[in-house]
């Protein structure tokens, strides 16, 4: 009779609770019981791990075997519980010392040569580890530099249970040579980056400074770009409406580019987000730059907010966590999906209610709209014809609901680009660099001003602190609280617009608000022209 017990990490969403997982042998006939509330894919770990410990060189034990995990309240799934399985088992049939493992945490997936294979999530479940108080984890070798991510854990990297095994017993480590020659891509990461997931994901990258989107190569369209300069600079939603071929997507690309990297924390949350779904390039293991996610427009809610069989995976609004969310021809998307990006815009994160289980997953990100005034498009042109009835056209862009509406601060008309702009007779505007040199300095001064708060930009302020707590100049709301009288405004409009006017006040290095900071804020929100627009230049 043996008993030994080793630990792994079940994740929950992005969440990880640390799972005991226990073997137990006794006499009698040679059977293996997984028990725990198990999914198809861990109850298939028995063939799994018999194999991967027989083909180690390791005796099976012929005795009754139960593996048991706890807590059985949680619901367990996935290949990453193997190389805790395996060693649970080994320490029972006492091949390694049961007191060695039973505080080391153990996540992978075992092939049935005993290869260990990566697995996806293995940054949220150190990240769990650590604050269950647990210092020793094993993982893949192909994702210890992921796992070192944490600090004060230490992490053993292993390509093999045989490895484990000579660590474990202080043997000889054997070598493990690669299994295809160097230079061809390693099938041991194909179970790391899920095809498909991404849902038009990307990870901005410098490379050599000259690969990315520059706001440069956008001919005309100033309001635009300096409504862009204010979304990012104050995490402003962005609502861009034009004409087919204004540029509004190649606005939206260079977003990502104008925001400052990521703190440490935010690159953390973000690499655990895109780690579990599986879009975290390999080789990379820590998301630096924000990431830019654009669904296309057939998206359904699931795939928005999250969703799925079982636990809920991670949505776009997730996987652009602390980036920007493009919607593209936002009003092709169903009012339903779009409808149900209200609350993660407001609260920053999605709680997903499931049979399984209930989620909560990050989703702080910066949305940006796109869309044509119609169904054709020209509606907002001159002699071109547009043939959608007065009806079509309003029934088009009240796909766009007035609450999603409500919740976008900054809302632009982006104008045919002339003829002088496109070739370059203008002059061609600042570049990302220098723009984005402007944000980080507006950023800056808001997060000086909000240093000892939970927030950090001024779209995450509530409008009573920006009214109480820091008050714009005497006066300066006059216009903005005439315009909620007369309807213009709601009354979260009104906490918007003070929002965006410190914004413009931060770019302008200024100490507060004032009537033309105000006035530049509401004709980005209503579109309604009042005079400001020499003021907008001026804050960039």
């Amino acid at each position: 009779m043996g008993f030994a017990r080793a630990c792994s990490v079940a994740l929950v969403g992005v969440e990880g609770v640390v799972v005991e997982v226990q073997a137990d042998l006794e006499p009698g006939v040679a059977t293996f019981a997984l028990v725990g509330l198990p999914d198809k894919t861990l109850i298939e770990s028995r063939d799994r791990v018999r194999a991967a410990v027989v083909n180690s060189g390791a005796a099976w034990p012929q005795k009754k075997l139960t593996v048991g995990l706890s807590p059985a309240s949680v619901p367990k799934g996935g290949a990453g519980f193997d190389l805790a399985v395996a060693a649970a088992v080994l320490g029972a049939a006492e091949v390694v010392d049961p007191k060695v493992i039973a505080d080391l945490v153990l996540i992978g997936e075992l092939g049935l040569d005993g290869r260990v294979r990566p697995v996806r999530g293995i940054l949220p479940a150190v990240l769990a580890a650590a604050e269950a108080g647990y210092r020793q984890v094993v993982v893949p070798q192909q994702c210890a530099a992921e796992a070192m991510l944490v600090p004060d854990v230490s992490v053993l990297g292993v390509r093999s249970l045989r490895q484990l095994i000579a660590v474990l017993t202080d043997g000889e480590v054997p070598e493990e040579d690669p299994p295809d020659p160097p230079g061809r891509p390693d099938p041991m990461l194909a179970g790391l980056v899920v095809p498909g997931a991404g849902l038009g994901t990307g990870v901005a990258r410098d490379g050599d400074g000259r690969d990315f989107p520059d706001l440069a190569d956008v001919a005309g369209q100033h309001a635009a770009r300096r409504a862009l300069e204010v979304a990012a600079a104050g995490g402003h939603h962005l609502f861009l409406s034009g004409p087919p071929g204004a540029g509004k997507t190649m606005l939206a690309e260079r977003i990502p580019w104008i925001l400052p990297p990521l703190t440490r924390q935010d690159s953390l949350e973000v690499t655990a987000v895109h780690s579990v779904a599986g879009i975290l390039p390999p080789g990379e293991p820590l998301v630096a730059r924000p990431p830019y996610c654009a669904p296309h427009h057939s998206a359904t809610m699931q795939s928005l907010v999250g969703g799925g069989a079982g636990v809920a995976r991670p949505g776009a609004v997730s996987l652009a966590h602390r980036g920007v969310l493009f919607l593209d021809e936002a009003a092709e998307f169903s009012t339903k999906a779009l409808d149900a990006l209200r609350q993660p815009l407001e609260a920053g994160h999605v709680v997903i209610a499931r049979a399984a289980g209930v989620v909560r997953l990050p989703a702080r990100f910066l949305m940006v709209l796109a869309a044509n005034p119609c169904p054709c498009g020209r509606h907002t042109l001159h002699g071109t014809g547009c043939d959608c009835p007065a009806s079509v056209v309003r029934r088009y862009q009240a796909r766009l609901s007035g609450p999603l509406l409500d919740r976008v601060d900054l809302r632009v008309e982006v104008e045919p680009v002339t003829r002088a702009d496109l070739l370059g007779r203008g002059g061609r505007g600042e570049a990302t660099m220098v723009v984005a040199a402007r944000v980080r300095e507006a950023r800056d001064r808001a997060a000086a001003r909000l240093d000892g708060t939970r927030w950090r930009l001024n779209a995450e302020v509530p409008g009573h602190e920006l009214r109480t707590r820091w008050p714009a100049a005497p006066g300066a709301l006059a216009q903005a609280e005439r315009d909620l009288e007369r309807g213009l405004l709601t009354a979260r409009g009104l906490d918007r617009v003070l929002r965006v006017a410190w914004t413009v006040a931060d770019l302008r290095s200024r100490d507060r608000p004032d009537a033309l900071d105000v006035a530049v804020a509401l004709e980005l929100r209503t579109g309604i022209a009042r005079g400001a627009s020499a003021h907008l230049g001026a804050a960039s």
